[in-house]
């Protein structure tokens, strides 16, 4: 969440340690994702979400990847719905509008924004359906179509589908 009542009411934390951490990453060159849970009526405001993607830009830069993962009351929050998938499709809207180039929609099995695309050319270079890599257009960590670099590690093998 990008919101200190957030961090305060639900987590006993303070969002300043967290932007610092990420900060911090960044400047280590450590490669890491960012991964919001986002929880109806608690996170899901889009003012928020946007500001966060304006922060991500402008002090991490563009082509950190962020991830709006779609809430399920399976364990906590019980008393709370699932996420929207118009929320999830909204925020990575958002995301990408404000700079973003790696934007997702997490827990959405099915919709484009599992995948990555190119910032420059515009194609999925990774498609992928839930936890599974499907396809990787990516020759040595660039994209096939337009040569551009993907950021990220890429010698993990694909994910085979699993057999019906």
């Amino acid at each position: 969440a990008y919101s200190n009542d957030f961090y305060e009411q639900v987590c006993g934390g303070k969002l300043d340690p967290v932007l610092r951490t990420l900060k911090t990453l960044a400047g280590a060159g450590i490669w890491y994702e960012i991964v919001v849970l986002v929880i109806p009526t608690m996170n899901d405001r889009f003012d928020d979400l946007r500001r966060l993607s304006d922060w991500v830009v402008s002090e991490l830069g563009p082509d950190v990847p962020l991830h709006f993962t779609r809430f399920h009351p399976d364990y906590k929050l019980m008393n709370l719905p699932a996420t929207p998938p118009a929320t999830l499709i909204k925020a990575r809207e958002l995301a990408l509008a404000a700079g973003c180039h790696f934007v997702y929609a997490g827990n959405l099995p099915g919709n484009e924004g599992e995948n990555t695309f190119c910032p420059t050319c515009g194609k999925a270079v990774l498609k992928r359906y839930g936890h599974m890599t499907l396809s990787r257009a990516l020759k040595s960590g660039r994209c096939e179509a337009c040569n551009a670099v993907i950021p990220g590690l890429w010698d993990a093998p694909l994910t085979p589908a699993p057999v019906p």
